[in-house]
């Protein structure tokens, strides 16, 4: 059984069950003093406790997607499993799976879309990346047949799962909701984490002799989806949205790329890239390229982009609350000088770095982000 699937943890669940009510049965049998009876209690008690921790465990990996496979969570995962096409070469985007979307009234594709499970292959920066595609409805109706769609990138944290976007924040099932009540046009979704050389956490950099993820979702992505879907090619057509580790990303590649994406969200962005265990050294000593990838500094030193960003945090739960008061600040200087980046946020009262904040953000950030999209001719 897969590590986020439902049956295993129901499975987990019913153990850690049987578990109690069988320490809670054969307590009476052990309450001697001797060696036996002693190791038997400490047994009993050890299993129930692991097999309630291995539950939760399993529970709380399903909801926020930590870990999408056992490789990946014991750290054996060295290989993203993509399946390169070498009878078709200039192939960028591989089909893998189709699913239907479970939404009110039909799963048929043109009343509740599509999703479609791909790889991505990128021939600029060399990387390979499996995604969800999110094809609305009207994709598939016939009067939109000759229409082309705006397009955003929707991001994970670190290590997180694309499937979390999906099940965890429903991403595709609120642009659904939104499209039909009328407060957003139809988006195609690129749905991925933005892990695309597990297990290293590149923070969407160049690394210096590694990964050039930044490449990756800047240069090889955009025009992979549209040379492959019915998706906008130019940055007025492109948004970028994420949380957490995507969150910094999408507002990094949207300022440090313009001519990629013109409009970016970061749900509880970290605002420069922080070099620990996971990540490595991501410069290669530079401070230059440490600099330029601040996002701080950049509103500092850099030419302001014509861009359209929004952050988000919580007066009380988040660690990077008084950096996105600065950083909001900063720009709408900016603003007040006549440079043509634009600044939105989410604030709320209370909440903490984790889903069930991101789930009340996302609705009026995708909102946001359609409004902002054009919507090519």
């Amino acid at each position: 059984m897969g590590l986020t699937s439902n049956n295993i943890v129901i499975a987990a669940a019913v153990a850690a069950l049987l578990l109690f009510a069988a320490t809670i049965w054969l307590w009476p049998r052990l309450a001697g003093r001797g060696v036996a009876p002693v190791l038997g209690r400490v047994g009993m008690l050890l299993g129930t406790q692991l097999s309630v921790f291995v539950a939760f465990g399993l529970f709380a990996n399903q909801s926020f997607g930590f870990y999408g496979s056992w490789s990946d969570l014991f750290g054996t995962q060295d290989d993203p499993g993509v399946v390169v096409d070498h009878d078709t070469p200039g192939t960028r985007v591989r089909v893998t799976d189709t699913r239907r979307l479970a939404v009110a009234g039909d799963s048929a594709p043109e009343v509740a879309g599509r999703l479609e499970k791909v790889n991505i292959r990128g021939p600029v920066s060399g990387i390979a990346s499996p995604a969800y595609i999110y094809l609305p409805p009207e994709y598939f109706r016939p009067e939109y047949a000759r229409r082309t769609f705006p397009a955003a990138l929707v991001l994970t944290g670190y290590p997180g799962t694309a499937e979390a976007l999906i099940n965890g924040l429903k991403y595709p099932q609120n642009s659904h909701k939104l499209v039909k009540s009328g407060r957003m046009q139809p988006l195609v979704l690129v749905m991925m984490r933005p892990t695309v050389a597990p297990p290293r956490d590149t923070e969407c950099v160049d690394v210096p002799g590694g990964p050039r993820t930044e490449t990756f979702f800047t240069k090889d992505l955009p025009k992979a989806v549209a040379d492959h879907y019915r998706v906008g090619k130019r940055a007025r057509n492109w948004g970028v949205i994420g949380n957490s580790t995507g969150g910094y990303c999408a507002l990094k590649m949207a300022m440090r790329h313009p001519d990629a994406y013109s409009t970016a969200v970061g749900l509880s962005p970290s605002y420069q890239a922080p070099i620990d265990a996971t990540t490595g050294d991501l410069f290669g000593g530079s401070e230059r390229l440490k600099r330029e990838n601040d996002l701080m500094w950049r509103l500092d030193h850099k030419p302001a982009p014509p861009v359209s960003l929004l952050v988000s945090s919580s007066r009380h739960g988040e660690d990077n609350y008084r950096d996105t008061v600065r950083f909001v600040n900063k720009v709408k200087r900016l603003n007040r000088r006549g440079e043509p980046t634009r600044i939105s946020s989410i604030i709320l009262s209370t909440g903490g770095h984790n889903f069930n904040t991101w789930k009340r953000e996302v609705p009026a950030a995708l909102e946001w982000l359609g409004g902002r999209l054009s919507a090519p001719l």
